[in-house]
Parts: C-alpha cells; sequence; structure tokens
C-alpha cells in the first residue's frame, strides 16, 4: 500500500486561500491523494495565520498546517497552538514556548507523523534543528513508519545537509520559507524524498507573494518599507509524494505547480 501525500508550499494572504478553497478539492481527486500538508505561516496577510484562516485551510481539505517564524504574528492563533493538534510549529523552539511541533494521524489505516523544524541560519538561535530533528524521529518511530519533515530554513546548505543527515530515517524533507520552488527533488540513496523548497501558494507574478512595487522601492531606498500581498492570480505550489506504508520510504516525488482560476 502507499499513502500519496500532498505538501503544499507557503499560503500567502488572500490570493493563496482562495486558490485552495477553489482548486485543493480537485487536485486531491485529480492526483488521487490521500493526505494534504500545508505551510501556513503567511495565510493571514502574509505573515502569520489567524484562527478564522486555520479553519479555512481546513474546510478546504489540508489535514495538517505546518509553520515557521512567521506563526507568532497572531496572537490569537497562540491558545489554538495548544488545543489544535493538526496545527503546528517548529518542534525546536524553546522548551516552554506555547505549541506542538509533530503529530501522528491515521491515513489509510496506517500511521503517519509530521514534523515541523525550523533552521538557523539567517534566522532565530533556536534549538540545533540536527539534534532536535534526530530526537524526535526515534521518538516518532515508535509511533509510524511514515516521517515527513517540513523544514522551514533560508540556507539552502542548512535544509540538504539535515536531509542527508536523516536519510534512511525518514520518509522526506521538504523545504519552505524561500516561496521558490527549486528543481531538485530527488530521492536519497536511503529511501528519503527530498527537494530544497516546494515554493508557495499565492499569487505568482510578484515579488515572492508581495508588492513588485514596494519590493522595488525598498531595494533602492534600503527603508523598512512594509511588505503587502499583491492581489493576483495565484498558483499552488508544493509537491506530491508516494510514500511506501510498509517500509516508510518514498517511492517518488513529483514537483506540483497549479495555476488558480482566480
Amino acid at each position: 500500500m502507499t499513502i500519496k501525500t500532498l505538501i503544499l508550499g507557503d499560503v500567502i494572504g488572500a490570493p493563496g486561500c482562495r486558490a485552495l478553497f477553489v482548486g485543493l478539492k480537485n487536485l486531491i481527486n485529480k492526483k488521487q491523494v490521500d493526505l494534504v500538508i500545508a505551510n501556513g505561516e503567511n495565510a493571514s496577510g502574509g505573515r502569520g495565520i489567524a484562527p478564522s484562516d486555520m479553519e479555512a485551510l481546513f474546510k478546504s481539505g489540508v489535514q495538517v498546517i505546518t509553520s515557521g517564524n512567521h506563526i507568532w504574528q497572531k496572537k490569537e492563533i497562540i491558545p489554538y497552538l495548544e488545543s489544535e493538534d493538526r496545527l503546528l510549529r517548529p518542534e525546536n523552539y524553546p522548551k516552554g514556548v506555547p505549541g506542538k511541533g509533530t503529530c501522528v494521524i491515521q491515513v489509510k489505516g496506517a500511521s503517519v507523523a509530521v514534523c515541523n523544524l525550523e533552521g538557523r541560519v539567517h534566522l532565530s538561535n533556536i534549538r540545533c534543528p540536527f539534534k532536535v530533528g534526530e530526537d524526535t524521529v526515534r521518538l516518532l518511530k515508535g509511533e509510524s513508519r511514515i516521517i515527513i519533515i517540513d523544514f522551514h530554513a533560508e540556507f539552502p546548505q542548512e535544509k540538504e545537509a539535515l536531509a542527508w543527515y536523516l536519510d534512511g530515517k525518514i520518509s522526506a524533507l521538504v523545504g519552505t520559507h524561500s516561496h521558490v520552488q527549486t528543481a531538485d527533488e530527488r530521492i536519497l540513496p536511503k529511501g528519503t524524498a527530498y527537494i530544497t523548497d516546494i515554493g508557495m501558494t499565492g499569487p505568482v507574478e510578484t515579488c515572492i507573494g508581495m508588492s513588485i512595487e514596494t519590493a522595488i522601492k525598498r531595494s533602492l531606498t534600503q527603508m523598512p518599507l512594509k511588505m503587502e500581498v499583491e492581489e493576483r492570480q495565484a498558483e499552488i505550489n508544493g509537491v506530491l509524494l508516494t510514500i511506501d506504508a510498509e517500509t516508510g520510504y518514498s517511492k517518488a516525488i513529483e514537483r506540483i505547480k497549479e495555476k488558480s482560476i482566480l
């Protein structure tokens, strides 16, 4: 038996949420998807996720929401990090921080573990994702053969290094954060699927989902101008994994790029 898992890149504001509302169910049917994971840390106005947008993503067909460094932007989401098992923040934040970084769900009678980690290069100096990742995987192995990691990180070298470090111990490690889909998807020698970044679910003809004009002004003036989500046609970016439920290893990884009708 195989588990077909669709993992979607950072959902950007209203355009990204709309794209999933109108297009995700069709994509699930077309690709015969069993499980949908989406990074939702930018779903509300491009920074953070509000409870209403969290619920909208779940209603659209997302089963697990991962995040990253922007998860703390909307204070009203904090209680949900404690109460909603399917909403994750990176596991390697300091102990005592609200929320959890892993969940285990049942898919076609099999247990699937999802883990969220955050990188440290050009981001906050939180706990080591290598050490925390290794320890977390060891614990999750007792519950599931299938382990999927969303590694929300800036630096490609850090993403690749962690994937090689955990090769054969997890089903897949996919990178998020840069909003730009990379073309290096592959199965590593010991069975772990990898891609440096799965891209974004949001408006494409933009600067990583944000206003082109503001991005240009920021570069020209070096002023900290506020970035706003650009209201343009969106695209659904991500990867589709085919995972062997018996071994926990990935058999295939396919990049997804689907234009939204809105």
